[in-house]
């Protein structure tokens, strides 16, 4: 029986004899390496699942990891009939640890299958985190094009890396190869003034004959930019410009992680989730935000020319690198995001899981500005509809209208109301309040009495529609997800409710007409 460490010890007399040889050996090696690190993973996960599932904040319908650590989504497409989404998972802990993929799948986006997990790091480009990145379907094949991302020695306290862009390819969406020409985009060009160490997450998309993805990277500055490459192949990649930039002087942070460019209903769109940029009155509360820009790409150039400015998909507290697929099959752009946020206190962790992702939403341009809403495709889940409609003037709850896994679809009259409050996740101790001002023009939602680990206020300015309010709200044991006005802002948020939290109460600000339709889930 031959013994590939013979090749190891002898590697001259086998390149003499067939080079082609050599590097067959060498590329099974590392699939048989690679391949060896997705089962140890598997099996750890299968292990761990156990305890994680018995948690009672782990959602319902929402996708989260069978057990520890979840973070980004990547990879979000349709691919033989299904859509797939893949996931930032260190599944060996809940905490953040050397990043492999996850795998889900589903037919119509509200069933997911678990998939075998697709990438582990095991290469010397990878070895320290597949990091996020993107897929596309070339030839009946799904190729994945993600940062390999590699630690130095920072002894002395720096933070370097290095950061390349490398390329996995499946023949049937469940098993992925990383190609022998890995990476497949090692450096940006030397006349940049770009940190190279922070040069990351690549989003694919189709233009004509051409592949294009965008990379988020940081200037010497540190201030945000993505740049451009094309491709006619997904091996061979040529850099193109710098498509978007800051200014130190424009407060859009120090780095553009997770860049999307998304066309939306004939128009197009630079979706990204800036780090660092400042708090200004109600906006950019969290750590770091997820927004976007209007624009036009100019595919000559490279360039996305800027038609708006920067704005929030999600004025809440948890949300963080959407991700959009073109959905060809239904004509509409899709978004899913983590619905979590860094330094974020996650108590699911002492449970062994960590992380969940938001409901899949279509995106809409309306009045210049991207509208949020959640798919159609959820009624699949509703068990139970109840329906009130009453003139609301005093505290009221109805003993039908109840619960923590649901959707509560309202519509609020305030021509004779000043506003509302609606406290959510109710006990004797806890309740998350939503809240209207119509002088103020203020909407707020404030999770001071959520539960475990969590406090704090957020709030967005909202104009009411003809002097009515429409509420589209998803719970889902420790999440939350509000629409406003057909997805115009939503804001999502993480509670974490004990079981007995589950009261809604109205309280009006003056006399409403109320609809209400409540679904159970």
């Amino acid at each position: 029986m031959f013994d590939i460490k013979w090749i190891f010890i002898f590697p001259n007399i086998f390149n003499q004899k067939s080079n082609r040889f050599y590097k067959f050996i060498i590329i099974g090696v590392k699939i048989l390496k690679h391949n060896e690190a997705l089962l140890k993973a598997e099996k750890f996960q299968q292990k761990m699942e156990t305890i994680a599932q018995n948690d009672y904040w782990r959602p319902q319908y929402h996708i989260a990891a069978p057990a520890n650590w979840l973070n980004d989504p990547n990879g979000f497409c349709f691919y033989k009939g299904e859509y797939h989404l893949f996931y930032q998972y260190h599944p060996y802990s809940s905490q953040w640890g050397p990043m492999h993929w996850g795998h889900v799948a589903s037919k119509d986006l509200v069933n997911w299958e678990l998939r075998p997990i697709a990438l582990a790091p095991t290469d010397e480009y990878d070895k320290d985190g597949c990091f996020s990145g993107s897929a596309i379907e070339k030839d009946g094949n799904l190729y994945l094009l993600y940062t390999g991302h590699v630690d130095l020695d920072n002894s002395n306290g720096g933070n370097y890396r290095i950061e390349t862009q490398c390329l996995a390819v499946s023949h049937d969406g469940l098993c992925f190869d990383k190609v022998e020409n890995n990476p497949v985009i090692k450096s940006l060009p030397e006349n940049l003034n770009i940190k190279t160490e922070h040069f990351r997450d690549p989003k694919v998309w189709k233009h004509g004959d051409w592949y294009y993805t965008v990379v988020g990277v940081q200037t010497k500055e540190e201030s945000g930019q993505v740049v451009v490459y094309k491709s006619q192949n997904l091996i061979n990649w040529e850099f193109l410009n710098i498509m978007a930039t800051s200014s130190v002087k424009e407060n859009l942070g120090f780095m553009w992680e997770c860049p999307n460019f998304a066309e939306v209903n004939g128009h197009e769109a630079l979706i990204l989730s800036p780090q660092g940029v400042k708090p200004e009155g109600n906006k950019f509360l969290n750590v770091h935000q997820s927004g976007y820009f209007l624009g036009k790409m100019d595919y000559q150039t490279g360039i996305f020319h800027r038609d708006s400015k920067f704005d929030l998909l999600d004025y809440g507290f948890d949300f963080y690198a959407p991700q959009i697929m073109q959905d060809e099959k239904n004509n509409r752009c899709l978004m899913i995001a983590w619905l979590d946020m860094w330094e974020s206190n996650m108590p699911e962790q002492e449970n062994h899981w960590a992380g969940m992702m938001s409901i899949p939403r279509v995106l809409e341009v309306k009045d210049n500005m991207i509208y949020s809403k959640p798919i159609e495709e959820l009624s699949k889940l509703y068990k139970l509809k109840i329906h009130h409609e009453q003139v609301i003037d005093d505290v009221i709850s109805f003993d039908d209208v109840n619960g923590d896994c649901y959707k509560l679809d309202i519509d609020f009259d305030l021509k004779n109301a000043q506003g509302f409050a609606l406290k959510l996740r109710v006990s004797a101790t806890e309740e998350t309040v939503i809240s209207y001002d119509k002088d103020t023009k203020k909407f707020k939602l404030n999770r001071d009495k959520s539960g475990c680990g969590v406090n704090g206020e957020r709030e967005v300015y909202i104009e009411p529609v003809g002097k009515k309010m429409n509420l589209q709200i998803f719970s889902d044991r420790s999440s939350l997800e509000i629409f406003i006005n057909d997805g115009q802002h939503v804001l999502s948020s993480r509670i974490y409710p004990s079981k007995e939290a589950k009261g809604i109460v109205f309280i009006p600000n003056g006399s409403m007409n109320t609809n209400i339709d409540f679904y159970q889930i």
